[in-house]
């Protein structure tokens, strides 16, 4: 593990999610991934190649809040333009449209994305210090930042497999969740490597896409709304990349590649 820190995460982090499957085959009640497996992952990680010091940075990035206030409107707010997006052209291109009676849920948005924000194993929130938190520094040390996240967002993709093949997710997400990694990095170098707003950020998508607008569609409708999903994801990534350069994905920032020592004896970072 030491020697090879990285490769140890992701196999740990398929390990630790995917247990949750085989219990699932005998209890359809059961979730069939444990999504706070990658996080489980980089503690386990952290703490044999860097102590204490490196669970501390770990910590630290998933509370670091002081960033700018447009990168919080970002993780909020593009979650949210492409789903309704998506749902419009959906029933442009011929889905029924949501009942009134299915669009008065909104008031549960709120409380369902505390939920999932705050809750480890309820959504993907609990996700993020692993995959971003842990790996992408990690990815970043030695690559260019699109390099990074197309790498990470491959395994990242195909860590959802137990859900694709019981249908819970549509196959569609394999393009959608690699976009969205691209789009990922973008907001975590931007934001000083602060792991909070990507829990904000997975927080939203998973409440707005997967608790409200996407169970209101089935059939061909649903397939599509996943198709579309994963289409408009990579207009946003195409953008992103075109705006703010493949090497670092930011125009003002460097990549978040410090070790977990350094981010702990280092100073908080400015925001700007």
């Amino acid at each position: 593990m030491k020697r090879h820190p990285l490769i140890s995460f992701f196999v740990l982090a398929y390990a630790l999610s995917w247990w949750g499957w085989f219990l699932y085959a005998f209890n359809h009640g059961l979730p069939p991934i444990a999504s706070f497996g990658p996080f489980l992952a980089a503690l386990i990680v952290l703490a044999i190649t860097h102590g204490r010091a490196g669970i501390l940075g770990l910590l630290r990035r998933m509370v670091r809040w002081r960033v700018a206030p447009v990168w919080y409107v970002v993780a909020l707010g593009l979650p949210v333009t492409t789903t309704l997006c998506a749902t419009m052209l959906n029933v442009f291109l011929g889905a029924p449209a949501p009942s009134a009676g299915e669009l008065g849920g909104w008031a549960g948005l709120v409380p369902t994305f505390f939920l999932i924000l705050l809750i480890p194993g309820l959504g993907g929130a609990w996700e993020e210090p692993g995959w971003r938190g842990y790996a992408l520094p990690q990815l970043q040390a030695s690559r260019s930042a699109l390099v990074a996240s197309l790498i990470l967002g491959v395994l990242w993709a195909f860590w959802h497999l137990p859900l694709m093949v019981i249908g819970q997710i549509n196959w569609s997400d394999i393009v959608l969740v690699i976009a969205a990694a691209i789009v990922s990095t973008w907001l975590f170098n931007n934001a000083s490597g602060s792991v909070l707003i990507l829990m904000v950020f997975h927080a939203m998508n998973n409440t707005i896409s997967g608790s409200f607008f996407s169970p209101m569609f089935s059939g061909a409708d649903s397939v599509r709304q996943g198709w579309l999903l994963a289409g408009l994801w990579c207009v946003v990534a195409v953008i992103v990349v075109v705006a703010a350069g493949p090497a670092r994905l930011s125009r003002k920032h460097e990549k978040q590649q410090l070790s977990a020592q350094a981010v702990v004896a280092g100073p908080t970072p400015r925001v700007v």
